[in-house]
């Protein structure tokens, strides 16, 4: 059976499209309002309505038309990365449409998250298993639709076994496999150029991946300029270095597209922290915690949803570059202070690198020595070594700065077993920001002892490490740069030529740094040059003149008052 004639209903596909309207779905909660627009295979017109828009899909599958409707705007949710939503509107499809199968395989989309550190557990890889064998029960009539449930079977196949990577490469091998039979069908496209991302290598930066999903995604733009999954997921593969300003005005445009969605009113800030836009980061990310406290998490809205979290740091990590401590502390005690947090590695992660950043980037070396370790006690800390590496990573650098070095020695051999633990695990791409952590305390604990050149080599060692490892999705970015903290240790030994260049390469990886732009202005200034000297303290106060820090904000200003 064709996928343009269906028995007893209206046909879809490309036929279908020219004579059915297009639907843009908005949300109030989980209230759905379906707006019926113009719409073609060039052209999606989005009208103007009360509520809040998710954007436009147009997904044909076999099912009633009031289900259609249904189906689209769980899609959307889906694209969003609004999972817990979307599975919700999917059962919803189910109850509407008992025999429609594709609600099936959106069930089971929603219970795995490619581009996030969270991994299912057994209970969500057998229920994925068990969506996909009922969407197959149903007798599937197109080769379009078997090939969608065929890509999710490939992720959910053998459901006790623990590889998420070979699930994840499965599923990609499986929707190019679709994307090939399809490769004019936008969900088709969508959904490959997700799962490319989603295999670029961990151990090298690489444009490729994103490259040629970003082909992919445009074309998918091109045609449906609303499209929540184009638009989301091209976000995504320019959040590397060297395409971070590629199609920005479509990263300006995607939080406007669902202006109350939480993923999509924090995702363009990827984009803005890439390119030291402060106010951009805050702007974005004030509005997604917002959201993200209207979407409960949880099978039973028990939780409030690890989006929050994530906003949440984005926020602290924004306001303590622009020197603005006080907002900082204050998003830190909001954090802190917000119960029934969802227990995932996105809120694991949160909870220890925003406290760990607030202290280090203060330089507060007392504060950091005292940070407690896997804490709240409520989360599995077994499950999310990194987390924990990054709160023993400042524990260590506040110790060593304090002349600690027993301490810091006792956290540096606690990242080395969570460093074998992730390997062994698996997550290479954890395990490679571990290592980083690694090194780096390492480097100050050798210089703390008198090995100067040792430290500086495994700083050095550090800071390659972490230019040839691609940025994760969860954090703005490192606990401190691996470069930026080479200029600080070459400055503790004197040698500020050296540490110009590090800090000037931590500026080009990391533009707009508090700590980057004031620590190149002094190593400028401690070899007489003070053109570049002048530069960086200008360039400093234009980020952190109105900042708490008053005192490295009073060294620029007469600095560059006595230069005029």
């Amino acid at each position: 059976m064709t996928i343009g004639k269906l028995p007893g209903r209206k046909p879809r596909g490309s036929e279908a499209r020219a004579r059915r309207p297009g639907f843009l779905y908005l949300a109030t909660g989980l209230m759905v309002v379906s707006l019926a627009v113009c719409a073609d295979e060039t052209k999606h017109e989005v009208s103007q309505h009360a509520g809040h828009p998710l954007g436009t899909v147009d997904f044909p599958v076999t099912c009633t038309e009031q289900a259609q409707v249904e189906f689209d705007r769980a899609v959307a949710l889906l694209h969003h990365m609004t999972y817990p939503q979307a599975r919700e509107a999917f059962e919803k499809v189910t109850a509407t449409d008992p025999r429609c199968a594709m609600a099936q395989w959106g069930i089971a989309m929603t219970l795995f998250q490619p581009l996030w550190p969270t991994r299912p557990g057994v209970e969500q890889r057998q229920r994925g298993w068990e969506a996909v064998q009922k969407a197959k029960a149903l007798q599937l009539p197109t080769e379009r639709e078997r090939l969608f449930v065929a890509a999710a079977e490939a992720f959910f196949l053998e459901p006790l076994g623990s590889d998420c990577w070979l699930r994840i490469r499965r599923w990609e091998q499986a929707s190019e496999r679709l994307y090939t039979a399809f490769p004019d069908d936008p969900e088709a496209t969508a959904f490959y150029a997700l799962a490319h991302l989603a295999t670029a290598p961990s151990n090298a930066i690489s444009r490729a991946h994103s490259d040629r999903a970003a082909d992919m995604l445009l074309r998918v733009y091109r045609k449906n300029p609303e499209h929540p999954g184009a638009m989301h997921y091209l976000v995504h593969a320019n959040d590397v270095p060297g395409r971070e300003r590629e199609s920005l005005e479509i990263t300006r445009k995607y939080d406007a597209a669902a202006p109350r969605n939480p993923h999509a009113l924090h995702m363009p800030t990827h984009i803005y922290t890439r390119l030291g836009d402060w106010n951009g980061v805050i702007r974005g990310n004030l509005r997604a915690a917002e959201a993200a406290l209207e979407y409960p998490a949880g099978d039973h809205g028990e939780f409030v949803w690890d989006e929050f979290p994530h906003a949440i740091e984005y926020l602290v990590y924004a306001y303590l570059q622009k020197g603005a401590d006080d907002e900082a502390a204050a998003q830190l005690k909001r954090l802190h202070a917000t119960a029934r947090l969802e227990p995932t590695f996105k809120t694991a992660f949160h909870l220890a690198s925003t406290p760990a950043r607030y202290a280090l980037e203060r330089r507060a070396w007392s504060e950091a020595a005292l940070l407690a370790a896997r804490e709240p006690s409520t989360l599995d800390w077994d499950r999310f070594a990194w987390p924990e590496a990054i709160m023993q990573f400042a524990r260590g650098l506040g110790a060593v700065h304090l002349g600690k070095v027993n301490e810091a020695k006792a956290a540096g051999q606690r990242l080395n077993k969570l460093e074998a633990a992730t390997r062994k695990a698996g997550e290479e791409l954890f395990a490679r920001n571990i290592q980083v952590l690694r090194l780096e305390l390492n480097a100050w604990v050798a210089h703390v002892e008198g090995q100067r050149d040792s430290g500086v080599a495994l700083m050095r060692e550090a800071a390659e490490l972490e230019a040839s490892t691609p940025k994760h999705a969860v954090t703005p970015g490192p606990t401190l740069p691996a470069h930026e903290q080479l200029g600080d240790l070459l400055m503790e030994q004197n040698q500020p030529g050296q540490a110009l260049a590090a800090y000037e390469r931590s500026i080009a990886f990391y533009p707009r740094r508090f700590n980057g732009l004031l620590g190149a202005a002094r190593a400028a200034r401690a070899l007489g040059d003070d053109s570049r000297a002048r530069t960086y303290y200008q360039q400093f106060l234009e980020l952190a003149n109105d900042g708490t820090r008053r005192t490295a904000v009073q060294e620029a200003q007469a600095y560059v008052a006595d230069r005029e």
